[in-house]
């Protein structure tokens, strides 16, 4: 998904990138939970410049539902160091409905 409706500013840009990937988000997750009763899938969310002239602030948003005999989709989450990135539930979610 791209989104080029919004400011290149990064005063601009920052906050409503911070608010419409959770908003996003929490709607999937919520979808897949009463659709298909999946409550394991997690959504990742990186913030992160893109490597491009003009540097934008992106983020880019990936599903999916880990498994017991695979490698996690961002093995060492926490050690990221060139993103920033959540790993967001459903049950993270319930706070904001």
């Amino acid at each position: 998904m791209t989104d080029y409706d919004l400011p290149a500013a990064p005063h601009e840009r920052t906050p409503l990138l911070v608010r419409r990937c959770p908003a996003y988000v929490c709607a999937c997750l919520r979808k897949a939970q009463e659709e298909f009763g999946d409550s394991r899938v997690r959504a990742y969310v990186s913030l992160s410049y893109a490597d491009t002239d003009e540097g934008l602030l992106t983020s880019d948003v990936t599903f999916c539902t880990p498994l017991p005999d695979v490698r996690p989709y961002i093995p060492g989450l926490e050690q990221v160091k060139d993103a920033a990135v959540a790993e967001i539930s459903v049950e993270d979610c319930r706070a904001w409905w």
